[in-house]
């Protein structure tokens, strides 16, 4: 592969990788709205429920494919490096929180609508808005470590 791909490869494997979760970060805060938002009319909203919904395995299958696009031209030596495997490690600490944690926690509260005193509902949303905190603070953490390279042992 030319190594002038290299850039655009990887641009393509951060952009699914991040994709892949962002609707488990980003939906709970559509719950704010006290609306389910399967009923709302922004594209954003929609297209983050679609993503969700049926983008996953399609968004998985591309970044296995720019994956190990990216370590047959740099190499396997890459998997050596100690913030790479940190970050590899949060990264799929990530996914278990979006996928088995946040994902099915969120599927009853998105097409139920709240009542004004239903405290039991704004509990459950605030609830998966501290989990969306969490995970948006891992993938900060993860930016962080594939932008300064720290020698961490």
């Amino acid at each position: 592969m030319p190594s002038s791909l290299v850039p655009i490869l990887m641009a393509i494997h951060i952009g699914l990788a991040v994709s892949l979760f962002l609707p488990s970060i980003l939906l709970p805060f559509a719950l704010r709205a006290r609306r389910a938002p399967v009923e709302s009319a922004s594209p954003a909203v929609r297209l983050l429920l679609a993503m969700q919904s049926k983008g996953t395995v399609v968004i998985g299958l591309g970044l296995a494919l720019t994956g190990i696009g990216l370590l047959s031209a740099l190499g396997a030596s890459l998997l050596a490096q100690p913030w790479l495997l940190v970050a590899l490690t949060i990264y799929a600490l990530n996914l278990v929180l979006a996928f088995f944690i946040q994902r099915p926690n969120l599927r009853p509260l998105l097409g139920i609508r709240a009542g004004t005193d239903d405290r039991v509902w704004a509990a459950r949303a605030r609830r998966h808005r501290y989990v969306s905190y969490v995970m948006a603070g891992l993938v900060g953490t993860i930016g962080f470590l594939m932008s300064a390279k720290p020698q961490l042992w």
